[in-house]
């Protein structure tokens, strides 16, 4: 992470989604490191640790699944905080299930994302409570 703007992971395998994702947020001043599945990201999220993560589900590999466990395990790591992106339905249930701190159903509504994506960047003590 070479610059000031606040670090985003995002995780997706699907390039389309990742790139044009990757182009929005990099735009809106954010610094995007990418990983194409969970354990790709995890050896990113070591090195170079985010303000936040948003994180798919269906990844070959290593699934969002198991990627949030073994970020869960270790306390570094199981900090940052995460918003779940995902077209895979009952998105309420499984964010709850993966202790997430959000969550967006694809097609993501991006200016919503944006604000979260402010807010989470932002010093604990400033952020807004949901």
């Amino acid at each position: 992470m070479s610059d000031q703007r606040p670090a985003v992971l995002l995780i997706e395998d699907n390039h389309d989604a990742r790139d044009a994702l990757q182009t929005l947020l990099t735009v809106h001043g954010f610094e995007v490191i990418c990983a194409g599945d969970g354990e790709e990201a995890l050896a990113l999220v070591r090195r170079f640790p985010p303000c936040v993560i948003l994180l798919d589900l269906m990844m070959p590999r290593k699934s969002g699944w198991q990627f949030r466990e073994e970020q869960l395990r270790e306390p570094e790591l199981a900090r940052i905080p995460v918003i779940l992106l995902s077209g895979a339905g009952a998105l309420a249930e499984k964010a709850k299930d993966l202790r997430v701190d959000d969550y967006f159903e694809k097609p993501i509504d991006v200016e919503a994302l944006l604000g979260r994506l402010r807010d989470y960047c932002r010093p604990a003590s400033e952020r807004v409570t949901r």
